[in-house]
């Protein structure tokens, strides 16, 4: 079972931690504010009441025993940096930050952290992919250049196996899933028959992804 501590619990820290504790991972929630301590305590594995900037209470809290540190604070660089640099003094094996805008995320990534997000923009690309696109369902970015789609079997793949449509070699992708319904085939085989229901799962770089939308 991995292990998270959560830092931070507006919106964004409250969703991640409840996702993760969903998701059957242990989770550690906690901010200085108890109202929103309260409000995931029941959710979560433990919610404490604590300041991620002293490192004393962090280390406490057993800190570095955690898989994974997710700082949810955005909207405070003095306080991300300071819980940043005792996440990394401590040892955590990964730690991801929530940036407020491309210099916080810059300051960040200098200190050390493993990832740092901006939920806002993520959300904002995945969306205008999507509106782009009509026939895309879901894009997950993977970072900077790379993604997963999701898009319905175009219809030139229909009553092709993979091997005969050989997409990573002519368009420089994986298939790394075909879904059917409730039924997902992870990894298929070479000669698995493309059918018109399939729905194509995606890897690639975003421009041979922005190619296969065009199918």
């Amino acid at each position: 079972m991995k292990s998270y501590i959560v830092i931070g619990l507006g919106l964004f820290g409250q969703a991640i931690a409840r996702q993760l504790c969903m998701l059957g991972a242990e989770v550690l929630a906690m901010d200085m504010r108890s109202d929103l301590v309260q409000q995931v305590s029941n959710d979560v594995t433990h919610a404490v009441v604590g300041d991620a900037q002293d490192k004393e209470v962090l280390r406490a809290l057993g800190a570095r025993e955690f898989d994974c540190a997710i700082l949810a604070i955005g909207d405070d660089l003095a306080a991300s940096v300071l819980i940043t640099m005792n996440l990394k003094e401590l040892g955590v094996p990964y730690i991801v930050c929530k940036a407020h805008d491309e210099t916080h995320r810059r300051v960040l990534e200098k200190l050390g952290a493993d990832r740092v997000v901006i939920p806002e923009q993520e959300h904002a690309q995945r969306l205008g992919r999507s509106l782009h696109s009509h026939n895309v369902l879901e894009y997950i970015e993977l970072s900077k250049d790379y993604g997963i789609l999701e898009v319905p079997a175009p219809k030139s793949w229909v009553g092709k196996t993979l091997k005969e449509l050989n997409v990573r070699a002519k368009l420089g992708v994986n298939i790394i899933a075909v879904e059917n319904g409730t039924e997902t085939n992870v990894s298929p085989a070479a000669d698995y028959l493309i059918r018109e229901a399939d729905t194509m799962v995606v890897l690639g770089d975003n421009f041979a992804l922005e190619a296969v939308q065009k199918l």
